[in-house]
């Protein structure tokens, strides 16, 4: 039985990775938010207690229901949150909803990783040797702390918090029975990075991964450069930039994040190694409201996606406005680019799309074989401001549990209402959990289903249920 295996981006989720917010997002100071990746500080006690916590439970409910079935009022009356907390005797400790502190402690125990990753950290990070010494006499458990929040057992900080680590999306992606790395584009997820890249060699978790992770490499020839050339030519793919959207089908976003040379080089590798037969390029307007294509679109189920209306059929909108731009009118609207590359005996042949929406189509028709009639549900029902105002706070960043139940934000609610009009029920994880206790309702039997997070304060981390999760378990969507 496989324990690592992802065909699509709605099949029942079994297993995946998460990281709960840490103390390094409560160290995040506006002198550095931007350059952390931060567009705000965030209230870290109340993004854990009254929101990520949420997540929590329901991600365990779904997949690992023992673990909280009849024993939520238990663990809401413990104020000290030992339930969340990997290092306590109370940690929910699942195997199916799996913390990356506690796969970061589990090789930490391994004596060589532990000198070469701490080794590599501090180089990184170019701190003193006596640091280093200093590293080495803590505990596994100490030591997995400071090397994610930067901050040792004295509160004295060491390096910068990553973050970011949050969003696990961005980490990998599990591809059929293979693994794509990521390679950040920003200076601050190099540390999250290099503690994956760890994790996935060295883990037993990933065994049976062993010669089948894919890692993006600088071009030979790329340290020969003049380093102000080298900057703008790095290979660099982030995994909220890249969607297994059919056990074919692979879709990879060149964007702010994902560069076009890292694109081209996975696309090789996948090939090469016949993970799959098509690749899609989604390029989207280089900004940070978009970010990566999972900020623009997400699946629901075969036959559903949630997406920003403003990027949908732009070609259409162009057609419109030619006219007006040959006599000088600059254009009103933004382009996508998207070219699919297939796989052929004979070669690789490549095929363009003209809007988002007949991309999403096929995908649903050709290559998961749905013939349901496909809806789109825009971002803020696509009305001004709405859909630009929404999609800011993750409405189209969304993850399926399940085909037709996912997760969104609860302040997205033009984006609801656009669901429910849809034929989806919408209701909110407090009132599920209380539902699910009461067996009024189960995981199981649940459809068509938005549940909507508490949000005020996770939405402006600027990443939703999406960016929240590295699926590495599902069942087949067809």
């Amino acid at each position: 039985m496989q324990n690592i295996f992802v065909s699509s981006e709605v099949g029942t989720l079994r297993r995946l990775i998460i990281h709960s917010p840490d103390s390094g997002l409560g160290k995040v100071v506006p002198s550095k938010a931007q350059d952390w990746l931060f567009e705000d500080i965030v209230h870290l006690q109340t993004m854990r207690r009254d929101e990520y916590d949420y997540y929590i439970k329901i991600l365990l409910y779904f997949l690992d229901s023992e673990k909280v079935k009849g024993k939520l009022k238990e663990i809401d009356a413990d104020t000290s949150r030992d339930f969340y907390k990997p290092e306590k005797e109370k940690y929910f400790k699942s195997d199916k909803v799996i913390e990356f502190e506690t796969l970061l402690a589990d090789i930490l125990y391994i004596s060589e990783v532990r000198t070469q990753l701490t080794a590599a950290v501090c180089a990184i990070e170019e701190c003193s040797f006596q640091f280093q010494t200093e590293l080495s006499g803590l505990s596994v458990i100490d030591l997995a702390k400071v090397l994610i929040t930067g901050t040792m057992p004295s509160n004295k900080m060491l390096f910068p918090p990553i973050p970011n680590l949050i969003f696990t999306r961005d980490i990998g992606i599990v591809v059929n029975d293979h693994l794509l790395l990521n390679k950040p584009a920003k200076y601050a997820r190099t540390r999250e990075s290099l503690l994956a890249k760890y994790i996935f060699f060295n883990h037993p978790v990933f065994t049976e991964l062993r010669g089948r992770i894919i890692e993006v490499t600088e071009d030979e020839n790329h340290f020969l450069l003049a380093e102000d050339e080298q900057e703008g030519r790095l290979n660099t793919l982030e995994g909220g930039d890249v969607m297994m959207v059919a056990p074919n089908h692979l879709l990879i976003g060149v964007s702010e994040r994902t560069s076009v040379e890292a694109a081209r080089q996975a696309i090789d590798l996948l090939f090469a190694k016949k993970v799959v037969s098509k690749v899609t390029i989604i390029k989207i307007p280089q900004k940070r409201d978009y970010m990566h294509i999972d900020t623009i679109f997400t699946q629901i189920k075969c036959n559903v996606w949630v997406l920003l209306g403003s990027l949908g059929r732009v070609q259409e909108e162009a057609e419109k406005q030619q006219t007006w731009e040959q006599l000088g009118q600059k254009p009103g609207y933004e382009t996508l680019i998207i070219k699919q590359f297939i796989n052929k005996p004979e070669g690789v042949k490549i095929k363009d799309f003209a809007n988002l929406e007949d991309l999403l189509s096929s995908i649903t028709k050709d290559d998961l074989n749905c013939y349901d009639e496909i809806r789109f549900i825009y971002s803020g029902n696509n009305q001004f401001p709405y859909g630009a105002r929404e999609q800011w706070t993750d409405s189209c960043n969304l993850l399926a549990l399940k085909s037709g139940v996912a997760i969104g934000y609860d302040r997205n609610d033009h984006t609801a209402q656009a669901f429910r009009n849809a034929g989806f029920k919408t209701i909110s994880a407090i009132e599920l959990l209380e539902k699910f206790e009461s067996n009024e309702l189960s995981p199981e039997t649940l459809k068509d289903t938005i549940i909507m997070l508490p949000s005020a304060e996770l939405s402006r981390a600027r990443g939703g249920s999406h960016c929240m999760s590295l699926p590495i378990l599902r069942d087949n969507a067809i």
